[in-house]
């Protein structure tokens, strides 16, 4: 079992650099206190500082030494596999291979006018992207050919990696068509899960696990992606995080049309939904529940939210690490 943080560089009032340096100095404290995964994600819009996530990890990777460093998404559709590929692959030199690839369609669509894609063009995009992404993973020479791009003709991509494969996931949010493509390409599965309880999601890792096994795919490993943030007590991180929540949460709603937030509704979700908040005990038995539930082999904490303090996060992660995840592990014997 591995467990995880991600982090999209929230913006908190800081300046965007200074956003960015935090974000290095938090992946540095997750590798010192033994958490085994940090993810950024990229995003390309006002309210996160992260738009080129290779580089932070980079960073985060010439100062630390065991922790594996990947993103939470890496946005396929917008971008050129073959880059992606050049990027990761130099990442996992610079990190002595601990680099990780998370792909998915993402959630928002900046990057779709930024870089000059149609949004009507969103499902080819993602699925001939992520066709040619298979190929250069096994990094041999490329034969490839689609309808987005020139094809590719026996064509070498470098650097090679040391080990011979970048560690690359699929991102999902829960339709069974992309956990299904996820088992056709046999790629592990995150399951972002920021919304419901997530035993609800039962259905797509059984899912996942029996395409595997029809498709004639070596088993995978399965990680979950959830939102959450760890105070001394239950009250105080309620009282921390909730004000902040609320700020990121009607912004995006407004946006998608969802109904302004409410404490009661956002307290509804932080006991029976898929917000893991609260003290270490409390979020370290919703993890174990979680983890059960779903049969996971690595969960993953989403802690920064909105414009919550810096010094909320540090305090976040240092519990997480040293309270939390050790009381999983001894739930979970």
């Amino acid at each position: 079992m591995e467990f995880g943080l991600d982090t999209f560089g929230d913006v908190n009032g800081k300046p965007y650099a200074q956003v960015i340096r935090d974000v290095v100095e938090q992946g540095v404290l997750a590798d010192r206190l033994g958490v085994d995964f940090f993810g950024v994600g990229e995003h390309h819009r006002d309210d996160y500082a992260i738009s080129a996530p290779e580089i932070v990890l980079a960073a985060i990777a010439a100062r630390t030494e065991r922790i594996r460093l990947g993103t939470a998404v890496t946005v396929l559709s917008s971008d050129d596999p073959v880059r992606v590929f050049e990027r990761f692959a130099t990442l996992d030199a610079v990190s002595g291979g601990r680099a990780e690839i998370m792909l998915g369609r993402g959630s928002f669509t900046e990057s779709f006018p930024l870089f000059g894609y149609d949004l009507a063009d969103y499902e080819r995009l993602f699925a001939e992207k992520l066709d040619l992404m298979s190929e250069l993973l096994d990094e041999g020479p490329v034969t490839w050919e689609g309808s987005i791009r020139p094809p590719l003709r026996d064509q070498q991509v470098y650097p090679k990696t040391e080990s011979g494969r970048i560690r690359t996931w699929i991102g999902v949010g829960g339709s069974p068509e992309s956990v299904v493509r996820a088992a056709q390409y046999g790629l592990p599965l995150v399951l972002a899960i920021i919304g419901g309880a997530p035993a609800r999601f039962a259905p797509y890792t059984d899912l996942y696990r029996r395409a595997l096994k029809e498709l004639d795919q070596e088993p995978q490993p399965i990680a979950v992606h959830c939102p959450g943030f760890v105070a001394a007590t239950d009250q105080e991180a309620v009282d921390i995080l909730w004000p902040h929540a609320r700020r990121n949460l009607d912004r995006i709603g407004r946006e998608r049309g969802w109904p302004p937030a409410t404490r009661d509704r956002f307290e509804a979700d932080v006991t029976d939904g898929a917000w893991h908040v609260g003290s270490p005990e409390t979020v370290a038995q919703k993890i174990a529940a979680t983890v059960r539930a779903l049969d996971v082999d690595r969960f993953d904490l989403k802690y920064s939210h909105g414009p919550l303090p810096t010094e909320h996060l540090t305090r976040c992660i240092e519990l997480y690490a040293t309270q939390v995840v050790p009381r999983v592990r001894d739930l979970l014997t």
